[in-house]
């Protein structure tokens, strides 16, 4: 263990985690412990790296924040009005109701001070909160709405539902939840267990909802589809998952199918999933659509010229020199460790590293950020988490998505879910990107972080 890691665990054992000189109304770490009102700490502080340039871009960073103790996978939205939503996993269960929902709650806070302070609000007040990982969007009438993740059967065959919270006054007060709809043909609900082997009778919204040109809503939907049988490598009652594209005319109350990107989830791993999709706005593809989706190995990426009607073949994509079968990289760190009693460099399919949970922004001067995490290996990464290349990235493109020429790694060797968000703020070209530290039982604390960034033309 370096010493950072060192003495970030006696700083924690000692004090706690909230943001140096920043006031924030901690909330409780872990059953037992006794919230403390208006601490003030300090957060973990990471040293962005450059991993490729193109010497055309410059990054500027400002200090790490903290954003939300106990948070895990952060979701986000950046308002024009600069406020800045973020929602996240705690350790505490929901609260019990017919309806499938995620292990752990989650708490939403919400910046108007450009992170400097959050104050923590309810979605629905009584209730389980929304889930957001289904997506959030500001419209351009100002209206904000938010999807929760899980779409279960609906009330007839091939469709389904799920829930949308509102806000008109800027995540003032918060109006639903409203049903939402989906024509979805050729669905499968009951195709597959999670990826622990438990009952999952639900798809998954995810990530990116955007609004076209003429008003309509577009996301993406990970799921199955009848004829699809393919096992996980990891948990045979798991069947990898495709993704598939929906169309909203009537913001967001009714959505109908578009297209599936593949007719052939059989990709790496999981199949195709945690789908981030948007439209690029300027330049030599404009209007075209990109996404992203993680397949348990390297991250995939299909493109379509005519709103989502056909797709490109889903190809591979690398960034930089992460390579995530690059394990002659860290087998030897690896050979000490074991997985269900074998050891991980024995098992092919164990050693191998994945990226996960894509996020893609598009900022307002035509540049694309995406965000990313990589775990060394897919799944050892927390048991030994110190790989130089385990941790949270960001890559960005002048080109539409075609290449993408300047990397930076924000964190290395952390304790982390690598899950990530990442959002523009009215300043053009100014990024606010959230992470977070540690894990779903991890004793050394955790919690949700993050940092704006510049990104300037050199």
């Amino acid at each position: 263990m370096n010493n950072h890691q060192s003495s970030r665990r006696k700083f924690l054992k000692q004090t706690g985690i909230v943001m140096a000189g920043v006031p924030f109304v901690h909330t409780t770490l872990f059953p037992g412990k006794q919230p403390v009102a208006q601490a003030q700490w300090s957060v973990a502080q990471n040293t962005p790296v450059t991993v490729l340039t193109d010497n055309r871009l410059k990054f500027e960073y400002g200090e790490e924040r903290m954003v939300l103790d106990d948070g895990l996978q952060p979701s986000m939205l950046i308002t024009r009005n600069d406020t800045i939503v973020v929602q996240a996993q705690n350790h505490n269960k929901p609260q019990p109701q017919q309806r499938i929902y995620y292990p752990f709650a989650v708490d939403t806070v919400v910046s108007r001070d450009k992170g400097a302070t959050w104050q923590k609000i309810a979605l629905l007040p009584g209730k389980n909160d929304i889930n957001i990982e289904g997506g959030i969007v500001q419209l351009k009438d100002g209206t904000i709405m938010g999807l929760e993740t899980y779409v279960t059967p609906g009330s007839k065959p091939d469709t389904g539902e799920s829930l949308m919270f509102y806000s008109t006054d800027d995540m003032k007060t918060v109006k639903g939840p409203v049903t939402v709809t989906f024509d979805m043909p050729d669905s499968n609900f009951y195709a597959s267990s999670d990826d622990g082997g438990r009952p999952h009778v639900a798809m998954r919204l995810h990530r990116r909802i955007f609004e076209m040109p003429n008003g309509d809503l577009m996301t993406t939907i990970y799921g199955w589809q009848k004829g699809d049988k393919s096992p996980s490598d990891y948990e045979v009652r798991m069947i990898k998952t495709r993704v598939m594209v929906f169309r909203s005319s009537n913001k967001g109350r009714h959505w109908k199918y578009v297209s599936s990107i593949t007719t052939m989830p059989q990709a790496q791993t999981e199949g195709f999933g945690e789908p981030v999709l948007n439209r690029v706005n300027k330049g030599k593809h404009a209007g075209r659509l990109i996404c992203f989706m993680r397949t348990g190995r390297e991250l995939f990426k299909a493109y379509s010229d005519n709103e989502g009607k056909t797709w490109s073949k889903p190809e591979p994509i690398q960034f930089a020199d992460r390579d995530v079968y690059a394990t002659e990289k860290w087998k030897e760190m690896f050979k000490e460790v074991k997985r269900k009693g074998i050891p991980v460099v024995e098992n092919a399919v164990e050693i191998i590293g994945a990226v996960v949970d894509p996020d893609l922004c598009v900022l307002r001067s035509g540049l694309l950020v995406a965000a990313f995490g990589v775990r060394i290996p897919a799944k050892a990464c927390w048991q030994k988490f110190n790989h130089p290349w385990n941790g949270n990235y960001i890559a960005v493109s002048s080109d539409g998505g075609d290449t993408w020429s300047n990397v930076q790694q924000l964190t290395s060797g952390i304790p982390t879910t690598h899950y990530m968000a990442v959002e523009e703020t009215k300043e053009d070209n100014k990024i606010f990107v959230v992470y977070d530290w540690g894990w779903w039982g991890y004793k050394e604390g955790r919690y949700t972080y993050g940092r704006p960034v510049t990104i300037r033309k050199q």
